[in-house]
């Protein structure tokens, strides 16, 4: 994909872009794979080794860090956060700073179809089962089965995913 050039995205030459992908300003993208038909926001950083599937949307001011893995057809909504050390220092016990090689990436996996609400914060090391809703601003720090909504500080079960597309979701 061609993209003119702009001062207010940086992405790499390293980034790996499907057909027909939309990205708007402001984004900072290197290492990632984006697929097919995808739509990157604004104010969005996507790391090295993170992966995006085809017909996702990636709201604005949503951060994707290296070991994330998002299947097709997921939605993440705006200021979404992705972790993947859960431990993390910024130096060693010696005071020295810490590099890549002093931190374990732990992955984490979106399958097709989820949908994660705005202000979510995912921890790391956990897999969002398909077709599964996290709600706006939960916290979420372990497995979500699929097609079940999850919500809240830690997130709990809600209860299942309507069968239908989110139209005829009723809370």
């Amino acid at each position: 994909m061609q993209l003119p050039p702009s001062l207010h995205r940086q992405i790499a030459p390293d980034v790996k872009l499907g057909q027909d992908v939309k990205i708007f300003g402001f984004v900072n993208l290197y290492g990632c794979e984006i697929g097919d038909e995808s739509k990157i926001g604004t104010f969005v950083e996507i790391q090295k080794g993170a992966k995006i599937g085809r017909r996702c949307k990636i709201s604005s001011h949503t951060f994707i860090c290296e070991g994330v893995t998002i299947e097709d057809e997921v939605f993440v909504g705006h200021s979404v956060t992705f972790t993947n050390d859960m431990f993390p220092r910024a130096a060693n016990a010696d005071g020295s700073l810490q590099t890549e090689a002093d931190w374990k990436c732990l992955p984490t996996l979106v399958k097709r179809g989820a949908s994660i609400g705005s202000g979510a914060t995912l921890l790391c090391g956990i897999t969002i089962g398909e077709g599964a809703i996290v709600g706006a601003g939960a916290v979420v720090t372990k497995n979500v089965a699929p097609k079940t909504i999850v919500a809240g500080n830690p997130a709990r079960v809600l209860r299942p995913a309507p069968a239908a597309g989110p139209r005829e979701f009723k809370v």
